[in-house]
């Protein structure tokens, strides 16, 4: 399967777009990876997927295009390690880190073209950091400030 110029443009564009929005709501929280961040490792996830695409399309009998998605999501893992951050007995990043590697399954997503998973996934996302993390907060009997979660 080739892709054409257009597909190419339009799947990258959509891997940019959609982690760039988990992004935007990441750094209204001032959280340490913002836009930039979520929406590179987004449009990376998608290029390495469109790489295997690509080399499928001029290889057929060589190579399988999930074996780049799955080095993709090894290493946002280990990238996403490096944002956990232990101290004073407590752990912090950890949604950072999630939310690092879930982008990278977005942008996978898109660069195979797998749009309505990558915009369900990115609807959930929003989700799931606008409504558990308040509750979250509420329910462990923390008061949040702009410290990074950090109670008072």
């Amino acid at each position: 399967m080739e892709l054409t110029l257009t597909q190419i443009v339009w799947r990258l564009l959509l891997a940019a777009i959609l982690t760039g929005l988990i992004g935007i709501e990441r750094e209204m929280r001032k959280k340490p990876a913002g836009v930039r961040t979520n929406a590179l490792i987004g449009l990376g996830s998608c290029l390495m997927s469109l790489g295997g695409i690509y080399i499928m399309a001029m290889y057929p009998a060589v190579t399988d295009p999930t074996r780049i998605a799955s080095v993709v999501v090894q290493g946002v893992g280990f990238l996403g390690a490096g944002a956990i951050i232990q101290a004073k007995g407590s752990v912090r990043g950890l949604t950072t880190a999630a939310t690092m590697w879930v982008v990278a399954g977005i942008g996978i997503a898109c660069g195979l073209g797998f749009y309505m998973a990558a915009l369900i996934t990115t609807l959930i996302v929003f989700a799931l950091l606008a409504i558990f993390g308040p509750l979250d907060a509420k329910l462990m009997g923390k008061e949040k400030d702009d410290n990074h979660g950090l109670p008072r």
